[in-house]
């Protein structure tokens, strides 16, 4: 029996592909028993930050992750083609769909059995619970946390994580909104799988919020004044890079958000026929299309001064906010002490981290190291070697950074094409440079694919 402790996105991931190798598999879950601070259900794979899986074409490195991801059968991408919603050439889902699609499935599972407890320490072989895969998330409980600490020997690295707005779509004024995706990327061009219903031609997926220099400057006042929410040790509070809060952003200069989250290039207001000063996009968060988030407005603002600032966007005066922004604490272990490639801790075979406690940032790489841990896992329970996929391959290029990379000032990270081996010969264009490393990556899986047998099962 393998053990899971932790049903987000990366123990599901884990339990599925598991029992998909033959098997037996329980899942620890503590919500409802325990609630966290920022989960609203008690779903498997909810999502509590953004509902963007990032770019979907191969020629990013977060889309050939999922590409990899989809052709080794990852339940966490069937459950993300099949409740998407429109987000021009990135994957984006409806939330409550893909939680309970990929709830469903586990539940449904003959080898899966779901748990609803909270486990306070790491469970030893001798209690009978081997293999173990802790996929606990960034909000692993204060009891584990320390269990796991003691238990590798290292200080618990953290940093601080911030959730964006979301509103009600009948609360928006339309009148000074427009529907546009950035460079006309929309939808119609940026499904490669998973047929949807396509939008009109002259439509795209987003809803954007035109600014003037003059209203951008009164909300960029307003936004640098605004009173941040209470957080525990937040005077030495990191925040990861990828993720900042937008008043963070702000107090770096008041161009920043222009060349950030606010950027207006690529998109014209055809009202006017021009570009804007500034631009806040909104993305589609449910297929009924009645909720929409801000991009890239994750905050920590106290939510009153939350509402007054963001109903100084145009559209937004009269908004209804369905959940307001909010940060949580994000704990992960050092993975360059504690793991090998195959996700598995160096000083225990038996045991496994996957998703973000494990030193991965993102819904997709979190997914995917458990993916790995979960096969490496049914591998082990049936008395076979683990496996790493090669080291060109995106899955296999973020394993490798996790249990590689310089642990001083260790952070986790989003897979690029940074941390993959460079092609042997490098040609100029860049779009080709990508496609290639993308060609031979795919290639490699499928070659490492053909050639690693777990129990006649292909890995």
């Amino acid at each position: 029996m393998i053990h899971i402790i932790g049903g987000g996105l990366a123990g599901s991931e884990a339990a599925w592909q598991a029992a998909e190798h033959g098997a037996d598999v329980t899942i620890h879950e503590m919500r409802p028993v325990r609630p966290t601070a920022v989960h609203q259900t008690d779903g498997l794979a909810e999502l509590v930050c953004s509902n963007s899986f990032r770019a979907d074409k191969v020629d990013n490195a977060v889309g050939l992750i999922k590409e990899e991801m989809r052709r080794l059968g990852s339940l966490v991408m069937r459950c993300a083609d099949a409740t998407r919603v429109p987000a021009g050439a990135a994957l984006a889902v409806d939330r409550h769909a893909f939680s309970r699609a990929v709830s469903e499935a586990v539940q449904g599972h003959p080898r899966i059995r779901v748990s609803r407890e909270e486990i306070t320490s790491v469970p030893k072989p001798e209690d009978g619970w081997s293999p173990v895969i802790i996929a606990t998330g960034p909000l692993t409980s204060d009891a584990l946390s320390k269990d796991i600490q003691a238990m590798v020997g290292e200080e618990h690295l953290s940093f601080y994580d911030a959730i964006s707005p979301i509103v009600l779509a009948e609360s928006l004024d339309m009148s000074k909104v427009f529907r546009a995706s950035r460079w006309g990327r929309s939808l119609r061009s940026a499904a490669p799988v998973a047929p949807v219903e396509p939008v009109e031609p002259d439509e795209g997926d987003y809803l954007n919020c035109p600014m003037t220099k003059d209203e951008y400057d009164a909300f960029y006042a307003a936004l640098a004044a605004a009173e941040s929410a209470t957080v525990h040790d937040f005077d030495k509070a990191r925040f990861f890079e990828g993720c900042l809060p937008i008043e963070v952003m702000a107090h770096r200069g008041e161009g920043t958000l222009r060349f950030g989250p606010m950027k207006p290039v690529g998109l014209v207001d055809p009202r006017t026929g021009r570009t804007p000063y500034a631009v806040v996009q909104l993305r589609q968060d449910t297929l009924a299309g009645d909720h929409f988030s801000l991009v890239g407005f994750q905050t920590q603002i106290k939510w009153g001064d939350q509402a007054r600032v963001l109903k100084m966007i145009p559209g937004l005066e009269n908004a209804e906010f369905i959940r307001f922004g909010m940060v949580h604490r994000n704990t992960y272990i050092c993975g360059p002490h504690v793991l090998l490639p195959t996700w598995q801790t160096r000083a225990r075979a038996d045991l496994f981290f996957a998703g973000q406690v494990s030193g991965v940032e993102g819904y997709v790489e979190s997914a995917a190291s458990g993916l790995i841990a979960g096969r490496n896992a049914a591998a082990l329970a049936r008395g076979e070697a683990p496996q790493a996929p090669p080291r060109t391959t995106a899955i296999g290029a973020l394993a490798y950074y996790v249990s590689h990379a310089d642990p001083k000032n260790y952070q986790p990270t989003n897979i690029t094409h940074g941390i993959m081996p460079p092609l042997e010969e490098i040609p100029r264009d860049k779009m080709k440079k990508k496609l290639m490393i993308a060609e031979r990556a795919l290639a490699d899986l499928d070659l490492w694919l053909g050639a690693v047998a777990v129990g006649g099962r292909r890995l």
